[in-house]
């Protein structure tokens, strides 16, 4: 990449650090929060499933918007959308204000990550695109590891001192992207038409498109991961008599390791041996990861087995992302926004199922994650092989 390119790509990667890591300053003191307005259980997983739902019906529609309008602004209203959630967040004591803040801040997410992706499509050449999307990846990763370390230090300061900081973040991140960030895809900015498409017509749409079966494993990786996040606390307590500060070192650790593949691994191994190889490979190394954890017998191999896991999966998002964009063409904004549309529903399903299922057993959610993933592998080798027969013939033709 050129200067220009990396100056760009570290805009987006703030951007996305910024997003994910305020939203993240809240984690450690949800509980504790929801608790003292006479809230629980119910109410988080209430605003997981509100936050994911808005998300889902609002991607397929911001990626529409990111094609016509452009990515910066989409990017930017994204922000104030994540802005206005962490300070209602903030302001309000109200649950009913709380699950409209979810449901506004689901809706700036949908905005913000499509765009985010496509806006790398268009600076990046094919050859530089998985890196590209892996270092957007390992800023969201970082996100993750450090905006929850940050909320737990600010708690110290006072139960709501984390979501005004939260909310002051994301709006200096709005004021960043206003002055700094410039649009990338002014030559294909259209107008927006009259016969605006439903998100029921968009994923059937989706359906036809090239990259299907990508989306589809988008959606399945999300479902497994966040089935396996939504239970692992309970899990390893259950099993292993986990403290929470080594449930702490587990998440924390899985995020390191997710940010260091991510920026250091993804762009080599894909070059060496292209995307389909990668993403063969890398979902069988989460299958056998489940395959794992049904017999890891003491928290330091289930610890082993995670780390494996979130491996794996860290090194298939970017692939994903790389591969859809590759087969989408000029419709950058709609495929980011279908991806995340269907990354949306695993991030729905997985979470209510695997709850659902640890309540009949504590393994039943691993046993549903092992079966489709080994489907999903299956589905994935009979796609890539008539893929490469049909380039096999393209190639031929062209002789």
């Amino acid at each position: 990449m050129n200067t220009e390119q990396r100056k760009k790509i570290t805009i987006l990667m703030i951007n996305m650090f910024i997003a994910i890591g305020s939203f993240g300053i809240i984690i450690p003191i949800l509980p504790a929060y929801l608790e003292s307005i006479n809230q629980g259980g119910t109410a988080a997983g209430l605003m997981i499933a509100l936050f994911a739902g808005a998300q889902l019906i609002f991607s397929p529609i911001a990626g529409k918007w990111a094609d016509q309008f452009g990515r910066r602004k989409m990017i930017i209203y994204g922000l104030i959308g994540l802005t206005i959630s962490m300070f209602v967040f903030y302001g309000f004591h109200s649950i009913w204000w709380l699950y409209a803040s979810r449901i506004i801040g689901g809706i700036g997410a949908a905005l913000l990550v499509p765009a985010i992706f496509a806006y790398v499509a268009d600076i990046t050449t094919m050859d530089q695109r998985a890196k590209g999307n892996s270092l957007v990846s390992a800023a969201m990763s970082l996100g993750i590891v450090i905006g929850p370390g940050i909320g737990g230090f600010l708690a110290d300061f006072g139960l709501k001192v984390p979501l005004l900081i939260s909310a002051l973040v994301s709006l200096v991140a709005v004021l960043f992207s206003i002055y700094v960030l410039k649009e990338s895809n002014t030559s294909e900015i259209k107008e927006l038409p009259d016969d605006e498409e439903s998100m029921a017509r968009k994923m059937f749409r989706s359906v036809k498109m090239p990259y299907f079966i990508p989306l589809i494993i988008t959606l399945v990786m999300s479902f497994g991961l966040m089935a396996f996040e939504s239970v692992l606390g309970l899990f390893v307590d259950n099993q292993f008599g986990a403290t929470p500060q080594q449930i702490a070192i587990m998440v924390t650790s899985t995020g390191i390791v997710s940010a260091i593949v991510q920026l250091f691994v993804v762009d080599r191994i894909v070059s060496r041996f292209g995307e389909g190889i990668v993403l063969i490979i890398f979902l069988g190394v989460s299958t056998v990861g489940f395959l794992l954890s049904l017999l890891a017998s003491t928290y330091t191999l289930f610890f082993g087995v995670t780390l494996l896991i979130f491996l794996a999966t860290s090194i298939l998002r970017p692939v994903l992302n790389t591969l859809i964009s590759k087969m989408a063409g000029n419709e950058q904004g709609f495929a980011m926004g279908m991806n995340n549309a269907y990354m949306s529903i695993g991030n729905v399903l997985g979470p209510t199922l695997a709850g659902m299922l640890y309540d009949v057993n504590i393994i039943y959610p691993f046993i549903m994650g092992l079966i489709f993933l080994i489907l999903t592998m299956m589905v994935t080798i009979i796609w890539q092989k008539r893929l490469d027969n049909k380039n096999k013939q393209i190639k031929l033709s062209e002789i």
